[in-house]
Order: C-alpha cells, then sequence, then structure tokens
C-alpha cells in the first residue's frame, strides 16, 4: 500500500481483498464539496470482484469554496447550474465554461496518478478511474489525454468537458462507461448523452445507462454496471 505523504495528493485507500501485491489499482474521484471517505465506500462492494486491486481514493486538491469542509478539483464559482436547467439546448455552453477549470487540476491528478503507478509498478492498463460528479469530469479530462490508456474510465453523474476540442486533444481511448440518474437535479441527465456523442465523435468506445427515478447519487443497479465495466477491464 502507497505511503500517501510520498504522492501528490492524500486520501484514503483499501488493499487488495487478495491480501497480496496489487495487480490493479481503481483510482475514485470524489464529486465538488465531498472527499475521498466519500467514494472510498464504493471499495468493499467492488473488491469481491477485484480482489488483486488496490482502491485508492484521493482527496481534490483545493478546499471547497461554498463549503466549510469537503474539496473541489476546480472552482465552480462562475458556473450558473440553472442556465442548464432551465434550457438544454444551453446545457453544452455550461458544460464548455468548465473545461478550464478542469485542465488547471489535470497536471495535479495526472502526477498523482504516475506516482501511484511507479509506486505499485504497475503499468496504465492495469489502472482503472472511477469517478462521481465533477469527479468524472477530471476522470474524463485525464484518461483521454494521458500518454497510454487506462484500462476503463467508469462515470457516475458526470459530464464531458470540452467536447468541442477534444478530436483533436485526446491521445488515449480507454473504454469508457457513463452512468447517470435519470432525475438528477445537479447534473442534468442529459449531460449523458451529450458526453456519449462528444467522445464518440472522437473515436472513444462508450457505453451508458440510465437509472430511472435516481438523483444526483449511486445506487445498486449503477453499482452493478460499474463493477461489470471494472471485471471486464481488469480480470476478465
Amino acid at each position: 500500500m502507497p505511503a500517501f505523504d510520498t504522492l501528490p495528493l492524500d486520501g484514503p485507500a483499501l488493499p487488495p481483498a487478495s491480501g497480496g501485491p496489487p495487480r490493479h489499482l481503481v483510482v475514485l474521484l470524489h464529486g465538488y464539496g465531498a472527499d475521498g471517505h466519500d467514494l472510498i465506500g464504493l471499495a468493499p462492494h467492488l473488491a469481491p470482484a477485484l480482489p488483486h486491486a488496490l482502491f485508492v481514493a484521493p482527496n481534490a486538491p483545493e478546499p471547497c469554496e461554498m463549503a466549510p469542509f469537503g474539496r473541489q478539483w476546480f472552482s465552480l464559482a462562475r458556473y450558473d447550474p440553472e442556465m442548464a436547467r432551465r434550457d438544454p439546448a444551453t446545457l453544452a455552453t455550461a458544460l464548455d465554461a468548465l473545461d478550464a477549470g478542469a485542465a488547471a487540476a489535470q497536471p495535479r491528478l495526472d502526477a498523482f496518478l504516475d506516482a501511484l503507478l511507479e509506486a505499485q509498478a504497475l503499468t496504465a492498463d492495469r489502472l482503472a478511474l472511477v469517478g462521481f460528479s465533477q469527479g468524472t469530469m477530471m476522470a474524463l479530462r485525464c484518461a483521454l489525454r494521458r500518454p497510454r490508456a487506462v484500462a476503463t474510465v467508469v462515470g457516475f453523474s458526470g459530464a464531458l468537458t470540452g467536447a468541442a476540442t477534444l478530436a483533436d486533444a485526446v491521445t488515449a481511448r480507454p473504454p469508457i462507461t457513463l452512468i447517470h440518474g435519470e432525475d438528477d437535479p445537479v447534473v442534468p441527465f442529459p449531460a449523458m448523452a451529450l458526453a456519449e456523442a462528444g467522445l464518440r465523435a472522437a473515436g472513444l468506445a462508450v457505453t451508458t445507462h440510465g437509472c430511472p427515478g435516481l438523483e444526483h447519487g449511486i445506487d445498486p443497479q449503477g453499482l452493478a454496471v460499474a463493477r461489470d465495466a471494472l471485471t471486464r477491464a481488469l480480470a476478465p
């Protein structure tokens, strides 16, 4: 297990259920205003299917600007969520406005992933990224611009930023699974369809899954979809 004081970001981790050295890495990227403890709770549900995986949930680098606790990958101070909710036609514009923040945060996440892979002597094809909300935005922003493709990306309740320039920027094409609550009041459900279109236009393989009745969260159905995607990519 890595010593987090030697890595660019800190946060909780769950060692492999097998008790042996990690053969795979699953990095869980939390949403805005949360921290690594929020998503590490997924690890016990995923570990039985991935007994050789080390689960790591780094804390985002910045304190949350709109709460007395929690962290953020990048600022949402200029983001107007009502712009997306009032008119789906403005959703793409709203998401493009977030891309500068995601781009600024990407080097810190890249450095963390590089250090973690080096510490565990593993290659990129043994790494999976799982994001929630803003963490999904970061997972997509980072994974598609790395020099080597990770094994897979699973994104809950998130969105694709920078879709307009992705085709020219993409350097890696891992398989992607997107899962989204159909009643999400925070990141509107149509964001998943926009992400799928943008990713496919850039040549990426995408699977999508809508969760009826689910708001901004993760339900057992979505967790099962994520587990299957991770198992296919890491432990076929």
